[in-house]
């Protein structure tokens, strides 16, 4: 066991981190690059894109720790058999799901847009889970995962904060992980979506998680791996 301190809101807490993982969702080239499906719809994509660096730097401890990586990626099948019709069938139909998008089929498995983006790309070893919802819980075998793992805690980065960061925080909070939600590696298009996507998972003393930053997990898993010697 290899307990670290992270500083958090509402309040610090210890954790053992040979039983944490981190969550990186749906940081894909469709929803974060120019000239992708978010922007084509309008959106500032440089909101998301702030949160690549944060990201980047827990991705780096986390690595430097061989600690559990998964990734998760929101898309569909080709033939749209896993995509519910009131989902396919929102907004405008040249820019619905399966339409052709900027970078191939929008929210299709196997086209560019769905890939991640280079800074954050899974190496050999990490999981990508796949999902057709908006939680990483959902129709997905992330939770025989995390069990088989014996995870405890989470860190849970991506976009966006208040879709599907926090549909999946929700979900882990069910089924008894504890979250550690890092607040400069999420984003949304809507600002203040952000904000109060956070103040509801911190609310009442932590009713859905915690909330830090990338700086005070990245220092945490350092300083954790240093004293006790373990590295990947």
């Amino acid at each position: 066991m290899v307990r670290a301190t992270i500083k958090a809101e509402p309040h610090p807490l210890a954790i053992d981190l040979d039983r944490a993982a981190l969550i990186i969702i749906d940081m894909q080239r469709d929803f974060l690059e120019p000239g992708g499906f978010g922007a084509a719809l309008g959106n500032d994509v440089t909101l998301l894109a702030a949160a690549i660096g944060p990201c980047k730097a827990v991705l780096d401890a986390a690595r430097a720790r061989g600690m559990l990586v998964i990734h998760t990626r929101e898309g569909h099948r080709p033939d749209l058999s896993d995509a519910p019709p009131l989902k396919v069938e929102r907004g405008d139909p040249a820019m619905r799901i399966g339409a052709r998008g900027p970078m191939g089929r929008i929210l299709i498995r196997g086209e560019a847009g769905h890939d991640i983006i280079a800074a954050l790309y899974p190496i050999d070893g990490e999981p990508v889970i796949d999902k057709p919802g908006k939680g990483a819980f959902y129709q997905t075998d992330l939770e025989l995962m995390l069990r088989n793992r014996g995870i405890e805690t989470l860190f849970v980065c991506g976009v966006t904060t208040e879709i599907c960061v926090n549909t999946t925080v929700r979900e882990a909070n069910d089924r008894g992980f504890r979250c550690i939600v890092l607040s400069d590696c999420c984003a949304s298009y809507f600002p203040q979506f952000h904000e109060i996507g956070l103040a509801m998972i911190k609310a009442q003393g932590g009713i859905l998680g915690w909330v830090s930053d990338a700086a005070s997990a990245a220092a945490a898993i350092y300083t954790a791996t240093a004293k006790s010697g373990r590295a990947a």
